[in-house]
């Protein structure tokens, strides 16, 4: 049986980003809970990985500011300067490239349970985020010489300003950016660019597709909204069934997710993660 590797280290975890997000903690959480699940865990692969370089993050970033977060001299996108939060980012990055790299060398699906890339820009963070590795990834496959065509697919709740701001500045014509309030606004727009991501494959035949599977679009989220649980599934559904079968290689991550339960925790988004991972497990298994 084939597993879907999942590229996780607990470095890339951070108790220090004291704040209304859950994302600096979210990792730990989220493959605490596939790995404690007899219908996941036999099903996925925990995979090791190099952090990322200040070479790497400085492709997608000012060298100023990459250098400035990590020494602690400039504020995180929790709007802090936690020795703790810096040193979580460059594996929080550092996964998301292993997990493109490992896809486009072995085709498939890869999970990096990551979150808090789309609203870090060229020179700035915010809204949680600190530094892209959407685009850092990418920028490595194309280095690499891995892929020439990337589809970012940004199904978080809320517009990649941080992502198009890189791809503005960089002048990354190569990449497509499919993302909230930029894309679609509405549940119906949303769906709309669902239904059609077979054709969207087809029209710009990208070489690597990264999927943020936010959890914050749900309808019950409270910096979310639009989506329903069904919705979601339907979502997960199109994009990894259209990707195994174009054998597009593709790469999902967690990205945001504010809902709680009576008890002040995130079993509400961790179960909308979880809806994710069993999609990705019963549509490879088809695909096999």
């Amino acid at each position: 049986m084939k597993k879907i590797p999942v590229f996780y280290r607990t470095e890339q975890s951070s108790k220090d980003a004291a704040s209304y997000s859950p994302s600096a903690g979210k990792p730990l959480l989220a493959v605490s809970d596939w790995i404690s699940r007899s219908d996941i865990h036999p099903h996925i692969e925990v995979r090791s990985f190099e952090p990322a370089t200040r070479e790497q993050l400085k492709a997608a970033h000012a060298p100023g500011f990459v250098d400035g977060v990590l020494d602690g001299r400039v504020p995180n996108g929790f709007d802090n300067t936690s020795d703790g939060v810096a040193r979580s980012l460059p594996y929080t990055t550092g996964s998301l490239i292993a997990a493109t790299e490992h896809v486009l060398e072995h085709g498939g699906v890869a999970i990096s349970p990551t979150s808090g890339f789309h609203h870090a820009g060229h020179g700035f963070a915010g809204g949680f985020c600190t530094f892209n590795g959407l685009i850092a990834a990418a920028l490595n496959a194309k280095a690499k010489g891995l892929a020439e065509r990337v589809l970012i697919l940004d199904f978080d709740a809320h517009y990649g300003n941080g992502t198009q701001d890189i791809i503005d500045r960089l002048g990354l014509d190569w990449i497509t950016h499919i993302t909230a309030y930029r894309s679609y606004e509405t549940r119906a727009e949303c769906l709309k660019v669902l239904d059609q991501i077979d054709g969207l494959l087809m029209e710009c035949k990208p070489d690597l597709v990264i999927y943020q599977a936010g959890a914050d679009i749900h309808v019950d989220d409270p910096l979310g909204g639009i989506l329903t649980t069904r919705d979601m599934a339907y979502r997960d559904e199109q994009v990894i069934e259209s990707c195994l079968t174009r054998k597009v290689p593709l790469v999902w991550n967690l990205a945001g997710g504010y809902q709680r339960d009576t008890k002040g925790g995130i079993e509400p988004v961790l179960a909308l993660h979880r809806q994710t991972v069993y999609t990705t497990i019963e549509l490879t298994k088809e695909a096999v």
